[in-house]
């Protein structure tokens, strides 16, 4: 069976920063970023991308649905 890597996608210019995804991430591929997007939120970035599994659980968790994830075959 082949493995998944996921890949996230965050519109960081729309993200509010609330860390929801941050904390159900299982794999601590999501952080807070410390710098601010252009409504002065500090918002959610892939701090380690080579973690991410493709469980798409950040994107299922986003109150205002700015994250997309992306599955992809490794073998």
């Amino acid at each position: 069976m082949a493995k998944v890597k996921g890949a996230v996608v965050i519109d960081t210019e729309k993200c509010k920063g609330c860390e929801v995804c941050v904390v159900t991430c299982p794999t601590q591929t999501l952080a807070l970023s410390h710098e601010v997007n252009g409504k002065g939120y500090n918002y959610s970035y892939s701090a380690n991308p080579e973690a991410c599994i493709g469980c798409a659980n950040c994107a299922v968790v986003c109150p205002d649905g700015v994250i997309t994830v992306y599955k992809m075959k490794v073998e």
